[in-house]
This record gives C-alpha cells, sequence and structure tokens, in this order.
C-alpha cells in the first residue's frame, strides 16, 4: 500500500502467536455457547449453533477492530506494539498490516472505503488513501495539538466524529508523556471541507462512540474511572455539528468500565467490558431505552468490537492479547 502502509511479511496465526491461547474455538465449547447469556427474552440474537472462536492472539494490548468487507479482512491496533493488524477471513492468515502505526489506537472506514485511524503519538487522525497515501485529518485545533485521539466513526454525510481523551500522553507504553494543552472533547470534522468543530465537552474521558441506526443518536463512552471519574454510556441528539441533551444511557459498571460500543440495525448498543471481576469480562448488549438483555463472556478484558463478515453479522471482539469473533443473530448498524 505505499512507504506509509507497510504490508511485512505475512504469518500464519498459529506461528505468530502466543501458545498458551490456542486458537479456534474456547475450550469447553458446546453448543448452544453458555458463553453467550441471554439475560432477557428480547435477546434473540443467540446463534445455536455459533460459538465464540478466538481467532488471532499474541499481542499486547488489541484494541480499534474494523472490518472491510470488499476485502473480506479484519484491520486492528496492537497499541505497544505500535502496529496494525490484519486477519484475512478466508484463510485465518495474520500479518503486520502497518509497521509503526504512531501507537494507533481506533480505526474505522469511511464511505469511500478508506481507513481512518486514531494515533497516539502523533496526536492525530489519519485517512489512508486508496493509493497508500496518508492524508492527516486532523491534528490541532485553535493552533494547539490534540490530545491523543482514541476512537472515530463516520456518519452518512461524511462527517467524522472522534474523541480525544487524551491516553496517549499519559504515559509511554501507548503513546508518549506529554501535557495536554486541550479539554477532553468529541470533535466533529467535515469530510469535504475538513472544517472541525467542538461537538461535546465536559465529558471526563470520552472514548469509544457509535450513532444509532438512523444517526440522530451518538452514543460516547466516559471512561473517566481510569482517573477517580465516572464509567457510564452517554447518550446526545445529534444536531448538526453538535451534539445535545446529554444523557446517561447506561451505567453500572463499576469498579469496571467499558470502552469501544457499536449499535445493531435493531438500535442495541453493544459495549465492551473489563477491568473488574474476571465474570464480567466480555460484552454487553442494551436495548436502545437502556435495558441490560445479554452479555457475552470472554476470558480476557474486552476494550472494542466491531460488526462484519460479508452478511454484517459477525461481532469481532479485541480483547487484551487475543481478538474473538462469534456470530450473532443480528447486523451492525451501518453499511459502509
Amino acid at each position: 500500500m505505499g512507504a506509509a502502509a507497510v504490508a511485512a511479511t505475512a504469518f500464519t496465526g498459529r506461528a505468530a502467536q502466543a501458545d498458551r491461547l490456542p486458537l479456534g474455538d474456547l475450550p469447553g465449547t458446546r453448543y448452544p455457547d453458555p458463553r453467550v447469556e441471554a439475560l432477557d427474552k428480547r435477546f434473540r440474537y443467540k446463534v445455536g449453533n455459533a460459538a465464540i472462536e478466538r481467532i488471532a492472539t499474541g499481542f499486547r494490548w488489541a484494541e480499534g477492530p474494523v472490518y472491510f468487507r470488499d476485502g473480506r479482512y479484519l484491520l486492528w491496533s496492537d497499541i505497544p506494539n505500535n502496529r496494525i493488524m490484519r486477519w484475512l477471513e478466508d484463510d485465518g492468515r495474520v500479518s503486520v498490516f502497518r509497521a509503526n502505526s504512531n501507537y494507533s489506537n481506533g480505526n474505522t472506514r469511511d464511505r469511500q472505503g478508506r481507513l481512518l485511524t486514531c494515533e497516539h503519538d502523533s496526536r492525530r487522525v489519519t485517512r489512508t488513501e486508496h493509493d497508500g497515501t496518508i492524508t492527516v485529518v486532523l491534528d490541532r485545533f485553535d493552533g494547539k495539538p490534540l490530545n491523543a485521539p482514541n476512537d472515530v466513526v463516520v456518519a452518512a454525510d461524511d462527517g467524522i466524529w472522534f474523541t480525544d481523551p487524551g491516553y496517549g500522553i499519559d504515559g509511554f507504553y501507548e503513546g508518549h508523556k506529554d501535557k495536554a494543552e486541550l479539554p477532553t472533547r468529541v470533535y466533529r470534522v467535515d469530510g469535504r471541507t475538513g472544517q472541525a468543530t467542538v461537538a461535546a465537552e465536559g465529558i471526563d474521558r470520552p472514548n469509544g462512540l457509535c450513532f444509532s441506526p438512523d444517526e440522530k443518536t451518538l452514543y460516547v463512552v466516559d471512561s473517566g474511572a481510569t482517573h477517580g471519574g465516572r464509567a457510564n454510556i452517554r447518550a446526545f441528539a445529534v444536531e448538526g455539528d453538535r451534539l445535545t441533551g446529554d444523557r446517561v444511557f447506561a451505567e453500572g459498571f463499576s469498579p469496571g468500565f467499558t470502552d469501544g460500543v457499536r449499535c445493531d440495525v435493531d438500535g442495541n448498543v453493544w459495549c465492551s467490558m473489563g477491568w473488574a471481576d474476571p465474570k464480567e469480562d466480555g460484552v454487553r448488549c442494551y436495548t436502545p431505552s437502556g435495558d441490560l438483555i445479554g452479555k457475552i463472556h470472554l476470558p480476557e478484558t474486552c476494550a472494542n468490537l466491531c460488526f462484519g463478515g460479508t452478511k454484517r453479522n459477525r461481532l469481532f471482539m479485541a480483547a487484551s492479547t487475543s481478538v474473538y469473533a462469534v456470530y450473532v443473530e443480528t447486523q451492525g448498524a451501518l453499511k459502509p
């Protein structure tokens, strides 16, 4: 993909990954998989003869999964190892998609099929063009450097929305230690003009975000619990390039917290979960009204997730040192 996107030598999953976590179905798998748990009859999304699979392992902190349906591959960030990884769905091969990724975190694709990436070390959001060149979407606001962009989504009008909590400048493990010069915010960048606006602020640590299917609501995770603050999912009404009507959509994560979020076509909110009781590691599913109706239990803390597969009915979960997948009886809300 050009000098900026390094397609390093591919390696097979089992040869390159940690022996302690085997690939494939998890130990003790049976149908229906008890690790996909319905808490309410409204959770109709469990596929009886589909089990949770570990599709890749051997990473330090997996984050920001995004699926490219045209190429049938998944990308995700391995933040401390400073790289973006790729998994091919047809044969399960894993390779380094981009080395020296500036400690990338969240990834998504725009409506033109281009990769958008939040970079900690360079404190910017970038777009990878079809020829492999890198375009800077935003790295400064009001003349000051961004903190360290975390996660990003794209709306139907090509607007690019991202969070800027600053985790990448808290220390050297996922970026570099530096001082924040801007408040923690949610930004919107006009995809056509490049004009940036502050969409929301006053969130302790804005993290994962996603749109409802009609794009009238933007869900934003506040993972301020990492610094003694709040741990919840907030819901905002989308008014042009601004967010209004801030309300708490879901809470009760303490002592853990959520990180990434995605919506399905029914408007349910699926969020990652971890950092607390190991029995709670995995994914939670909430109705549009905020009722918890289902859980997916994983053996590792889950950071982020996305829907993918050729039918958008496979849930990919980036969880600590591994990436997991399970088929569900729904589809991801957006169709890039």
